[in-house]
């Protein structure tokens, strides 16, 4: 990562939810879920908020670098209808390290819908798909051990 960012560097990025980023169709195998009112869900309003996130970091990641989202914790206290647009304020608080802090904050032009604090850890992508896919590999042969799955060639 280059040394270039700091705290107070900040983003503000608009989304017009679509129909498709409601509670009903956020785990769509889960009736629960599909019983819901038709509002932006929080899954994906915590989605949004990494984007913006992603957005602040962007131009101070070298070539291969990437980051993960390693805590959350944020407010959900509005609802937003299809088609309204949410826009995010997302503010860069720390930089420890690899470790960087944001706060963030979601507005849906009418409410305040969110805001909290996220943290995100710059990795090497291709350091992060190795230990990926290690992780997959012992996962095929757990199962394939305890007989719930099939050996995959």
């Amino acid at each position: 990562m280059k040394d270039t960012l700091k705290p107070g560097d900040k983003v503000r990025f608009s989304f017009r939810v679509p129909a498709e980023k409601t509670v009903p169709h956020l785990y769509p195998e889960a009736a629960e879920f599909r019983e819901m009112p038709t509002v932006f869900a929080t899954g994906f309003m915590v989605g949004l908020m990494e984007w913006a996130c992603l957005k602040v970091l962007e131009p101070h990641l070298d070539e291969g670098e990437g980051s993960l989202g390693v805590h959350i914790d944020v407010s959900h206290t509005a609802a937003t209808v299809p088609g309204q647009t949410v826009t995010v304020d997302a503010e860069c608080t720390s930089v420890n390290g690899r470790r960087i802090g944001f706060s963030v904050r979601a507005h849906d032009g009418i409410d305040v819908i969110g805001e909290g604090r996220h943290e995100r850890m710059v990795i090497t992508w291709t350091r992060f798909v190795a230990r990926v896919n290690d992780k997959a590999r012992q996962a095929r042969a757990e199962s394939i051990l305890h007989g719930t799955g099939e050996p995959n060639g």
